[in-house]
């Protein structure tokens, strides 16, 4: 997804970090080179996401730049890059099925077309309940276990439709809780 595309709606109000994750950061900090602070990009971004909303905003990945003194420019480029990383809004569970050639091999296809009838939803959707958004991305690594998902930062492998029930079923009801 672009950065440019409807960028008014990845505006939000403007988030900081706990005293404790500006601690994190600081520690990460006195590690890195003296002008390599872009190298600290990844694991901020990931602290962003995770505690300040689930999503990066524009506002968001300004911060990042600001904590790490680097230009906004270089942050932008990592958050847009990798999939991992959500420049929209999403529910609380974001489904993640890669969608490379050794998944879709082995019906990661069938799989997401299955997800998206479940769940009255299409690729890039969040269901209206603001339970799961469902996602494709690139490799993630586990191609001999395929299809798979992630969700949570937890691998689910060999999915089938009985499987993909089961844990969309798990995420409803918690029992999938990081």
């Amino acid at each position: 997804m672009n950065l440019h595309v409807d960028i008014n709606k990845r505006h939000a109000e403007r988030k900081e970090f706990s005293p404790e994750s500006l601690a994190k950061v600081n520690e990460l900090m006195l590690d890195v080179p003296e002008g390599k602070h872009k190298s600290a990009v990844l694991r901020v971004l990931h602290m962003a996401q995770d505690e300040l909303g689930g999503w990066l905003s524009i506002e968001t990945m300004d911060y990042v730049a600001e904590l790490l003194n680097i230009q906004p420019i270089e942050v932008y480029e990592v958050a847009t890059f990798y999939t991992m990383f959500h420049l929209d809004q999403t529910g609380k569970y974001v489904l993640e099925v890669c969608r490379t050639g050794p998944c879709m091999l082995v019906g990661s296809d069938k799989i997401i077309e299955y997800i998206e009838n479940k769940l009255n939803i299409q690729v890039g959707q969040t269901t209206e309940d603001g339970m799961f958004t469902l996602k494709t991305v690139e490799c993630m690594g586990a191609c001999g276990y395929g299809p798979m998902l992630q969700c949570q930062y937890k691998n689910h492998e060999f999915l089938t439709p009985e499987k993909v029930d089961e844990l969309i079923e798990g995420y409803r009801s918690g029992t999938f809780e990081k």
